[in-house]
């Protein structure tokens, strides 16, 4: 065992596109600062952030109907979308500006343009779909949406959907151009080659056994070497905790008491993948519908054109799991250990009123692939099984606190960043929007974590992110250059722009 120690200024836990973010946005911010990496497993984006893990969906609530809500006076809420959206653009802003700047290179390798829809049954979900529309086709973050519930004009957008429905229900969809789907793990790739390239020691196969704060306020962290069983000691004045579901151990383990009373759920998904390339060829569109009754908001049903290793593919789901793991890779005694004295009560608050979710994810473990094909054709109704397999997609952690609004024991859907009130110390939790979303939530992260710098670095910001402070949506003009420049060195044939 080595009882050296090193010393660091930024140890970022995991390998995934939260850390490559961050450590991307630090390298251009203080590029003399350095940064440790440390990653269990044997290469970057593994996890959470694996093209086959995850969606996508360059979540902009183009489609996503779990972004939008109808209030009680019939009118529909988009502030979340709009949220959702211009945390988005800021995305595509700093990957332009890595493009631009040739820290990174083939864009057409993480990002391609394509259409994102909504699509609903029953006349009930096509009054809603049409509100919705209403609200969201004269924001200029949502031009070019356009709304049908014509069937031929349906079977032009979607001939594979449309084909072989002979339902007399009432049914609609919206359709934008400007959507996009991502593969993170690429992403997460390309920005790890970029850092290794200025110097960041990026740690493979190694493992974050422990972690507690030294008597001068910087963390020291046991870090133990997989490949051989080794044991070190590495000290940093700050440290990122971005190692996906891994992070509540973790955070719990730091004892800061920010971390108290929360809890997490795991919820594992699986995918139907389409193996018959003639029936991917007839499908051109990321299609979200409604979800169930019970069922978690990243539920949501939705048939996914895919690009991954440059081949397109055809994906629907989720479909919900349950394992007590918090990472594929993870321990089944994951959640049992991360119930804690201090959070016992919430997690227990969290059991009673989440019973409707417990039923529906043991539902949905109980199905048979047949019963899965069922649903798959409520999308493609002449869905053949031999044409699709199953693929499990990664495991995600619910965020469970205490809060305001919810009382005690609430699921919380979306990302949390928990920071110590001295700043030395950040974790992220949760899911989706997330890695749409990482370059929002990291920046958050920096202003939080090191407000001392934030006024000497609001010029790089700015410089990496020209809607930096302002809103794209009361900038329409500035919104449509970002949209252009961000179109044309993304590779985007210019869909971005013809919305405009």
């Amino acid at each position: 065992m080595s009882s050296r120690q090193m010393q660091t200024d930024v140890i970022l836990i995991g390998a995934g596109i939260m850390s490559a973010t961050l450590g991307s946005l630090l390298k251009e911010l203080v590029p003399d600062w350095k940064i440790t990496v440390f990653e269990k497993l044997s290469k970057a984006g593994e996890e959470s952030s694996n093209e086959w893990n995850n969606a996508g969906t360059g979540h902009a609530a183009l489609c996503e109907l779990n972004y939008t809500s109808e209030k009680k006076d019939g009118s529909v809420d988009i502030s979340k979308a709009i949220k959702i959206n211009e945390q988005f653009q800021v995305s595509m802003q700093f990957w332009s500006y890595l493009v631009n700047n040739k820290l990174i290179s083939n864009p057409q390798d993480f990002i391609m343009p394509l259409p994102h829809m909504s699509l609903v049954q029953g006349e009930r979900n096509v009054s809603f779909l049409k509100k919705r529309f209403e609200a969201m086709a004269n924001n200029p973050l949502f031009q070019g949406m356009e709304f049908s519930d014509s069937p031929e004009k349906l079977k032009e957008w979607i001939p594979l959907v449309m084909e072989g429905r002979n339902s007399d229900e009432p049914i609609a969809a919206t359709k934008i151009d400007s959507g996009t789907d991502v593969n993170f793990g690429a992403l997460t790739r390309m920005l790890f080659d970029h850092l290794k390239s200025k110097d960041v020691e990026v740690n493979y196969e190694h493992s974050v056994d422990d972690l507690k704060r030294a008597s001068d306020g910087s963390w020291e962290l046991k870090v133990k070497n997989l490949h051989n069983g080794s044991v070190q000691r590495h000290k940093a004045k700050f440290v990122f905790i971005g190692g996906g579901g891994g992070s509540l151990h973790l955070l719990q383990k730091s004892g800061i008491p920010e971390g108290r009373r929360i809890g997490g759920f795991p919820v594992s998904g699986i995918f139907m993948v389409c193996k018959n390339p003639d029936i991917v060829a007839q499908h051109h569109a990321k299609v979200y519908g409604k979800a169930k009754v019970g069922a978690p908001p990243m539920s949501v049903p939705h048939l996914d054109t895919r690009y991954i290793d440059n081949k397109k593919s055809l994906l629907f789901g989720p479909f919900a799991g349950f394992s007590p793991k918090f990472l594929k890779t993870g321990s089944m005694f994951d959640l049992i250990t991360s119930v804690k004295p201090n959070n016992v009560m919430t997690m227990l608050a969290a059991g009673a009123k989440e019973m409707s979710l417990t039923k529906y994810l043991i539902q949905q473990v109980m199905l048979s692939k047949e019963q899965r094909m069922e649903e798959l054709r409520e999308f493609i109704p002449n869905a053949k099984s031999e044409d699709w397999d199953m693929v499990v997609a990664g495991q995600r952690v619910q965020v469970i606190k205490d809060t305001e609004a919810g009382g005690k024991g609430t699921l919380q859907f979306g990302t949390e960043v928990i920071t110590a009130g001295d700043g030395s110390i950040a974790a992220l939790l949760g899911a989706s929007p997330g890695a749409s979303t990482a370059v929002s939530v990291m920046l958050e992260v920096l202003k939080k974590c090191f407000p001392q710098h934030v006024t000497e670095w609001e010029a790089k910001f700015k410089e990496m992110i020209p809607s930096y402070g302002m809103s794209l949506m009361d900038n329409p003009e500035l919104l449509h250059d970002i949209h252009v420049n961000t179109a044309k060195t993304l590779g985007l044939d210019n869909k971005l722009v013809a919305v405009q």
